[in-house]
């Protein structure tokens, strides 16, 4: 992949197929202990990892930065949006869910525009769209009526991609590591209150899953922060649909759900939008070379 922002697409289509795989093994989770509780234990394992790989160092770096109220301001909006999705998701089916709440990439590369200077080319702009038509297609919502839930899916979604914008700001002025410190211990402030009245006692296998979970996390946020550094928001948001199609991958796999034909024609078209953005990205360097030569 010879465009210049190749490695930050292949980095956001890594995180999003480790996140999906992350999600499966939450999924098994949630049966047994609350969300809390994951989110908890999930960023302390990314948070001593990080801590146990940086030293002291790392720790005063990362207290001393100066994206430390940014990364807060973000950990808010990433707890709203889960609590959000959560809540709309006991309510909502799966394909009404997912297809509410793959708006984000479309909200983010409208906010990419204002918040981050990003020239949005129609490309890019075709490439978002096009992915979304495929979602809708391969999860077939039906019937669906606006209410509380459904605004919740919507919400969830729009504090997703501002939560996804405001770490592009970020992410050109800091380390990964630095980031990834900051926003799991702002998680483990966030979510460790919580779990005084949201407690269930945990054996040995569970523990051994939420540690699990948060190893994944942590390869999965170092691959999407490192993305994100290498990338505009515009070019990567497409890649976020490619998460529907290892989901669909991994509910066979895991659980032995066999997708319908209709997931098939959205995949295709999801796959399309990325294929759509890497090669209109590396037409676009050629012209602009050919432009500089001449």
């Amino acid at each position: 992949m010879k465009t210049p922002y190749g490695i930050g697409i292949l980095l956001i289509t890594l995180s999003y197929f480790i996140f999906s795989t992350h999600d499966a093994v939450i999924k098994l989770l949630v049966e047994q202990v609350t969300v809390w509780q994951i989110l908890f234990f999930r960023s302390v394992t990314v948070c001593a990892c990080c801590l146990f790989i940086g030293g002291p160092r790392l720790a005063h770096h990362a207290a001393t930065s100066s994206i430390v109220k940014p990364m807060a301001v973000r950990g808010l909006f990433l707890i709203a949006a889960w609590l959000s999705y959560y809540t709309a998701a006991k309510s909502l089916q799966l394909g009404e869910l997912t297809t509410l709440y793959f708006a984000a990439p479309v909200v983010a590369t409208l906010l990419a525009g204002p918040m981050l200077r990003e020239h949005v080319t129609p490309a890019r702009w075709v490439a978002v769209i096009v992915g979304f038509v495929g979602v809708i297609v391969a999860s077939n919502p039906i019937g669906l009526k606006v209410s509380l839930p459904v605004y919740l899916a919507l919400q969830a979604a729009c504090l997703w991609a501002f939560s996804t914008v405001l770490l592009r700001r970020t992410a050109l002025h800091e380390t990964t590591m630095v980031q990834m410190t900051l926003t799991n211990f702002f998680f483990i402030v966030l979510t460790g209150g919580m779990l005084a009245v949201e407690w269930r006692d945990i054996d040995l296998v569970t523990t051994t899953m939420l540690f699990g979970v948060g190893v994944l996390s942590g390869l999965a946020q170092y691959a999407y922060f490192e993305g994100m550094r290498r990338a505009p928001v515009s070019v990567l948001a497409p890649f976020e649909y490619t998460a529907l199609i290892w989901a669909f991958v991994l509910g066979f796999l895991i659980w032995g759900d066999l997708p319908a034909a209709n997931v098939a024609i959205g995949a295709v078209l999801i796959g399309g939008a990325g294929l759509l953005i890497i090669f209109s990205e590396r037409f676009g360097r050629r012209l602009r070379g050919k432009a500089d030569g001449g």
